[in-house]
């Protein structure tokens, strides 16, 4: 009887193509440094990522019904509006985020605060106890919720499909792992044949299944790229672990918007749900403190308004510090030198600190204006008054450039309460704003004259 060998292959971390040899750079998707070394047995029969419904005869595009998804709520009005009205039956949702961050708080509130849905709760990381210490903590119904501790893909879907639940979550890919593919929990190969055959179920049962997932220091999802391909929807936690704040954002999702995201505060109970951003990231403090701005920001479809902080001081050192957190800090310097060399502001020699307020990390380029004046209003000891606030990008040359749906941050912000928003002059709206006044700025030195007269 002939025995199995081995072999050692290269996998591409990015994309999870197979080679033969160790390359610098992936020929087929040209990333660097991505080559992964496993050992393969030959001989022995692997799974297949066969594609579901392969069976089916083809049929002309004009006689394929196009109804409109069916879709489950998941008891969280943020959820479900992120997924774009509820999660689709039979979809795969893959959810990845930094460890500590609120993945597993947030797969497990779901089922508890929807006992009418029967949930299969597969842990791989965790033991049974640890959970029911996580959901006594939560709160909530747990009498629908069958928690299962298991990490064969093989027992995991021969226990749905004896269940037959109406949701599945599966915490976590890395963990899970099948019998005909001979390497380590988490590889490259176990992570794309564990994904293909939760495909497959789901789409076979019409049971929609929540993936959680691992990220990379990077940032991104771990496992081969071909991993967010597989799946329907592709959800990823943003924020700092110390703070309170966690944006949870679509990256990918062939059943609604990538637009939208949800905004949550984790509390000693878990995750609460943020429905009105705005009112919760505008200035907890006393009016009359120098060094704070408020920026109209656009993130996806939504807006929301945040507090800049900004602190100018002498250097105590013999070179000026550049500190930002949540923005970026290459930003906030290029800023710093438009100042200096386009208005006439000597910050070289001073220290400056910038922080988002509420943990958020901020990307927006209409919150330059906002930074601009933070600065300015630490640096000068002025108050910007409380009823103020701006969206506006500023170029190298000093000019105040327009941002893109400016009339949707001026009304969150006359919604909010504020009563002026600086624009660039070459904003155009096609209906002015009701109940805040729009001021328009060409550029630095007029935003000066106008606000701090």
């Amino acid at each position: 009887m002939a025995t199995a060998k081995t072999k050692t292959v290269w996998f591409c971390s990015h994309c999870g193509n197979e080679y033969t040899k160790w390359m610098g750079r992936c020929p087929a998707c040209g990333e660097w440094n991505t080559m992964v070394e496993q050992e393969v047995v030959t001989g022995k029969k692997t799974g297949t990522m066969a594609v579901p419904g392969a069976s089916r005869k083809p049929m002309p595009l004009k006689d394929v019904s196009a109804t409109q998804e069916d879709r489950v709520s998941l008891g969280s009005a943020e959820v479900d509006r992120l997924l774009g009205g509820g999660i689709v039956k039979g979809s795969l949702v893959l959810m990845g985020g930094e460890p500590g961050i609120g993945k597993s708080t947030l797969s497990l509130q779901l089922p508890l605060h929807r006992p009418e849905l029967k949930t299969l709760y597969v842990t791989g990381e965790e033991s049974v106890k640890q959970v029911k210490m996580r959901a006594d903590r939560l709160g909530g119904d747990a009498s629908n919720c069958l928690i299962y501790s298991e990490t064969d893909m093989g027992a995991i879907l021969a226990e749905a499909e004896e269940v037959a639940p109406d949701l599945m979550i599966v915490d976590s890919v890395q963990t899970m792992y099948c019998q005909q593919v001979d390497s380590t929990a988490g590889s490259v190969s176990q992570i794309k044949e564990v994904a293909a055959q939760l495909l497959r179920f789901a789409k076979s049962s019409g049971i929609p299944v929540i993936l959680i997932g691992h990220i990379t220091k990077e940032g991104t999802i771990a496992g081969p790229k071909i991993l967010e391909h597989i799946v329907d929807v592709v959800l990823q936690f943003e924020g700092e672990n110390r703070g309170a704040y966690r944006v949870l954002r679509s990256i990918k999702n062939r059943f609604g918007s990538t637009s939208e995201l949800a905004v949550f505060e984790m509390t000693g109970s878990g995750l609460r749900e943020v429905a009105n951003p705005s009112e919760m990231l505008i200035p907890m403090h006393e009016e009359g403190l120098s060094g704070t701005a408020i920026a109209a920001m656009l993130d996806g479809n939504r807006p929301f308004l945040f507090e800049v902080q900004a602190l100018v001081s002498s250097a105590v050192y013999g070179t000026a510090q550049r500190s930002a957190t949540g923005f970026d800090v290459r930003r906030l310097n290029m800023l710093l030198a438009v100042l200096e060399r386009r208005a006439g502001f000597k910050l070289g020699q001073k220290d400056v600190f910038l922080n988002m307020a509420g943990g958020l990390r901020i990307t927006d380029p209409a919150c330059d204006l906002a930074v601009i004046c933070a600065v300015l209003s630490s640096n000068f000891d002025y108050a910007i008054p409380a009823d103020v606030c701006f969206a506006g990008e500023v170029g190298l040359s000093g000019e105040i450039r327009p941002v893109s749906q400016a009339a949707r941050r001026a009304t969150e912000a006359a919604r909010v309460g504020f009563k002026r928003i600086f624009v660039s002059s070459y904003t155009h709206f096609d209906v002015k704003p009701q109940g805040i006044e729009v001021v328009k700025v060409a550029d630095i030195p007029a935003l000066v004259r106008a606000l701090f007269k």
